[in-house]
């Protein structure tokens, strides 16, 4: 299985040059579960997109601190890219922004939560089956493209998964974040967020994990079920 990673973060910071790029992320996650994919990082955000004639087994959409409705080039050419992917049946899984890029490019509604930052460990659902993940998002999807189904949600992400037939998962949760990394987040963001969220997404974590193993599991089987 060969996947293609379109890396969509934007942050340059120092905090971000000192951690795994989101590109590396997704890659160990991938070949934690299943060591003998390949995957191949292109880092859309800096223009840097697949030939036209690319073929792989699977695409993942990364998540990013830029919205989907801001009107920078590589985001448009990313959602035309993503709409070309649907045509020919390739899947395609999203995360955060990727989750609402999906959307927005299929005809989809994104616009900021109504309940503000979400931030930290949070508990949803995922097709039935109750996970914590964890988020970082100020946007989600308001509305949904024709044809898709909502797998999961919570009171402050009422769009938390959803799939269009077989060929398209997302998430608007980060299922490549690690428990050390978003402890490191949130102190990173401490001096930038409102007191409030930062407390809340602290205790979020405080003596708590995401069910990473139980996400990989899901979205490694979702491409091999896609190309069955």
């Amino acid at each position: 299985m060969h996947i293609a990673v379109l890396m969509a973060n934007t942050d340059e910071s120092a905090f971000a040059q000192a951690h795994p790029r989101d590109g590396e992320k997704f890659r160990a996650m991938l070949q934690g579960c299943r060591a003998d994919w390949r995957v191949t990082v292109f880092s859309v955000k800096d223009g840097e997109f697949p030939p036209d004639d690319a073929r792989f087994d699977g695409w993942l959409i990364t998540g990013s601190p830029a919205s989907v409705n801001d009107d920078s080039a590589w985001i448009g050419r990313l959602l035309a890219l993503i709409r070309r992917l649907a045509d020919e049946g390739q899947p395609v899984f999203g995360a955060c922004f990727g989750h609402q890029a999906v959307a927005k490019a299929l005809g989809g509604r994104v616009g900021p939560n109504p309940g503000g930052w979400v931030f930290g460990l949070a508990r949803t659902e995922m097709e039935g089956v109750g996970i914590s993940l964890y988020a970082a998002h100020r946007e989600q999807v308001l509305d949904l493209p024709q044809d898709a189904v909502v797998l999961g949600g919570n009171a402050e992400c009422a769009v938390g998964s959803y799939a269009i037939g077989r060929r398209i998962l997302t998430t608007q949760y980060h299922p490549e974040m690690g428990p050390e990394f978003v402890a490191a987040l949130v102190e990173a963001f401490a001096d930038r967020l409102p007191e409030e969220v930062v407390a809340r997404a602290r205790a979020s974590i405080s003596g708590r994990q995401a069910d990473s193993d139980w996400i990989a599991e899901r979205i490694a089987r979702f491409y091999e079920e896609a190309v069955r």
